[in-house]
C-alpha cells in the first residue's frame, strides 16, 4: 500500500490481493487505486471481481473505473456480468452500469442470455428495472429453433415479446406440422375402417335380384 494526501489530490494505491468496500460496492483486484477528493474515483486492474450489493449484480473484468458520486461503473475487457435477480448473464468488451438508473450500456461483441433467449449484437441497452433490452448493430435473438434478425430489436425479458424494426428476417419452426401429419394419418385410418363396413353397392344388390328371378322362372 502507498499513498499521499493533499485535499483534492488524495491518492492511495493497493497492490496484491487488493480489496475495497464502499456503501454499495465490493471490489477485488490485483491492483486498486483511489484518487480525487475524498477518494471519489476507484480504478481496479487485473482479474477484477466485484458485487454491486444494492443492485444484486456480480461482475468480472480486467479493468474497472467507478465514480462514487455519480454511481457509474465502467467495466472493460472480457466483461462478464450476472443479474441474479432477473436470471440474466451478459458478456461484452465494455459495460457501463449506472447504479442510480439500473441501466447497463454494453459495447462490442455483446451476448446476453436469459432463460431461452440468446441475444447477440454490437450494442445493447439493458434496463434492469423495466426488464427491457434494446439491441442494435447486426442484432440477433435466438429462441430455441427460432431466429430473429433486424436493424433494431427490442425484447421484453418478462413477457418474451419481441419488436423488430428495419430489414426484418428470421426462421420460425412450425411445430404444428407434425401434429397435423398425425391427425391426417388418423383420419386415413378411420376412413379405411369405414370402407370395410360399408353396405354393398346398388349394382351388386340389383345383380342378386336378377339372379333370383331367373332361378324362379326355371323352376316354373
Amino acid at each position: 500500500m502507498s499513498g499521499k494526501t493533499g485535499g483534492k489530490n488524495d491518492a492511495t494505491r493497493l497492490i496484491g490481493n487488493a480489496y475495497i468496500q464502499t456503501e454499495t460496492m465490493e471490489i477485488k483486484a490485483d491492483k486498486i487505486t483511489l484518487t480525487g477528493e475524498n477518494f471519489r474515483f476507484i480504478t481496479a486492474e487485473g482479474k477484477v471481481t466485484g458485487t454491486n450489493t444494492s443492485s444484486q449484480i456480480d461482475f468480472t473484468c480486467e479493468k474497472m473505473r467507478y465514480d462514487r458520486n455519480t454511481k457509474i461503473a465502467t467495466l472493460e475487457d472480457n466483461v462478464h456480468m450476472i443479474d441474479s435477480a432477473n436470471d440474466v448473464t451478459s458478456d461484452a468488451q465494455i459495460i457501463e452500469y449506472n447504479q442510480n438508473t439500473d441501466i447497463a450500456t454494453m459495447h462490442i461483441n455483446v451476448k446476453l442470455i436469459q432463460k431461452d433467449n440468446i441475444c447477440n449484437a454490437a450494442y445493447a441497452v439493458y434496463n434492469k428495472k423495466t426488464k427491457m433490452l434494446e439491441l442494435s448493430g447486426n442484432p440477433r435473438i435466438t429462441q430455441g429453433d427460432d431466429t430473429f434478425r433486424a436493424q433494431e430489436i427490442q425484447l421484453n425479458l418478462d413477457t418474451n415479446e419481441i419488436t423488430l424494426d428495419g430489414r426484418v428476417s428470421g426462421n420460425i419452426t412450425d411445430n404444428s406440422k407434425s401434429e397435423k401429419k398425425t391427425q391426417d394419418q388418423d383420419s386415413s385410418n378411420t376412413q379405411a375402417e369405414a370402407e370395410k363396413t360399408e353396405p354393398p353397392k346398388q349394382e351388386e344388390q340389383n345383380g342378386s335380384e336378377n339372379d333370383k328371378s331367373v332361378q324362379e322362372k326355371k323352376e316354373q
